[in-house]
């Protein structure tokens, strides 16, 4: 996991395959004949519960224990295929060397009458994303890239995955102060001569930036092109924070003021007030937790004054130190392409979390750990006192208690990274459950 970025929205936990082949598309078609989405932007769609609902999953390609025979698809209405990465050349996106991988995908997606969506970016996707829409031409050549990569394919639809406009995401990223308006203008144009797909976008909790840095105060030009966003509402608190924070929380207006990062209530509050509609706002959310090496001290809070017979305490200090390995999924460290070296993000996915022993297959807390669930964030937390390993993670009650946020704040629907984190379903159904999928 990377760092976040200071002022922003937290990182998107997203991240693109290792590089590799590049595929160039070029041409001057302007009619999708093979794709099956017949979306436009602009709002057309209903509220949560409804026929229009969004139930989406980012499929992750690099996973060689998960592939697209393992995807529920029966629980899903769309799933997006991660990722493909910017290039320093509009006319270029990198498939990493996995191109056939997406073609595969979307095969089995429309046989399973899920419509098939591409994201382009994510966290170490979004190097050229500046430059690509960066003048006219770049902008006029970036959209035909994509255009034609999406109707050739036949793909239901594009979701862009910057990692920041405006801001700088992994370190290394071209920005501009006009990024945003760029973004706009090349959505536009993508927009007019691809208007039968959906397009969509992974967005940090505030709008995008304007050339000040801050958040824009009008984004219905964005709403006016995409079908909807999907906020990331995860990644909120992790190793880069001082203490142990919700990694997704629901909420977080009825936390301390020093303790508000960031939640959905807030960042639907942010999106909505600079003009994008509640229904066009799908909510991220995760089937992953962040871990960390708290002391049994700091865990109970033996040594202050809010100790309460070892129960846990909220945010606790942690080690960043002795930052734990997570699942058999994390990485044990190396270089990123900025050339800056990164350890294990020390992630645990859901199924991680039972393999290690801290949950039971039905996702109950295990014998021998300790446990806390925040009512204000709606998120919960497990504790190994012999590791001292604690994860914030998300649950079947988190899951189900962002569902009902969804259908109450009439929202699109939700969009779960990563498909593959869940294990038998426990987190998918419970959140189509409460939006009224099942």
């Amino acid at each position: 996991m990377a760092l976040p970025l200071a002022l922003a929205a937290p990182t998107c936990s997203l991240k693109n395959g290792s590089g590799g082949s590049t595929v160039a598309t070029t041409g001057s078609s302007s009619t999708n004949t093979t794709g099956s989405g017949t979306t436009t932007g602009g709002g057309n769609g209903t509220t949560s519960g409804g026929s229009d609902t969004v139930a989406l999953a980012w499929f992750a390609d690099w996973h060689p224990d998960y592939t697209v025979a393992n995807i529920s698809w029966s629980k899903y209405t769309a799933m997006t295929y991660f990722a493909v990465a910017t290039t320093n050349d509009p006319s270029t996106l990198d498939f990493g060397g996995e191109e056939s991988g997406l073609d595969t995908f979307i095969a089995a997606a429309h046989s399973n009458n899920v419509k098939a969506l591409l994201t382009i970016g994510g966290w170490t996707g979004s190097q050229y994303f500046s430059t690509s829409v960066g003048s006219s031409a770049n902008r006029t050549t970036f959209a035909n890239t994509i255009r034609d990569l999406a109707f050739s394919k036949g793909l239901d639809g594009i979701d862009f995955d910057w990692e920041y406009p405006g801001k700088q995401g992994v370190g290394c990223n071209t920005i501009s102060p006009d990024d945003s308006a760029n973004f706009l203008s090349f959505l536009q144009e993508l927009r007019s001569s691809a208007s039968n797909i959906t397009l969509s976008a992974a967005v940090s909790l505030t709008p995008f930036a304007d050339t000040n840095g801050q958040p824009m105060t009008n984004v219905s030009g964005f709403a006016d092109v995409l079908d909807y966003i999907e906020i990331m509402n995860y990644d909120v608190w992790g190793s880069y924070s001082a203490s142990v924070g919700p990694n997704a929380p629901l909420n977080d207006t009825c936390a301390p003021a020093s303790d508000q990062a960031g939640s959905a209530v807030s960042a639907v509050d942010a999106w909505t007030k600079a003009g994008f509609p509640a229904n066009q706002i799908v909510l991220g959310v995760a089937s992953y937790g962040h871990s960390y090496f708290v002391s049994n001290a700091n865990a109970t809070g033996s040594s202050s004054t809010d100790a309460t017979s070892g129960a846990l305490v909220a945010f606790p200090g942690f080690s960043a130190a002795q930052q734990p390995m997570g699942d058999s999924w994390d990485s044990t460290g190396g270089l990123d392409q900025c050339g800056v070296y990164q350890g294990p993000s020390g992630d645990f996915n859901f199924w991680g979390m039972i393999d290690a022993g801290f949950l039971n297959t039905d996702g109950s807390v295990a014998s021998g750990m300790e446990s806390r669930y925040d009512e204000c964030s709606q998120t919960p937390y497990v504790y190994n006192p012999t590791s001292q390993i604690m994860i914030s993670y998300d649950n079947a009650t988190s899951f189900a208690a962002k569902g009902s946020y969804i259908t109450q704040a009439g929202l699109r629907g939700f969009a779960m990274y990563e498909a593959g984190g869940d294990y038998n379903n426990i987190l998918i159904d419970s959140i189509n459950q409460a939006v009224g999928r099942n």
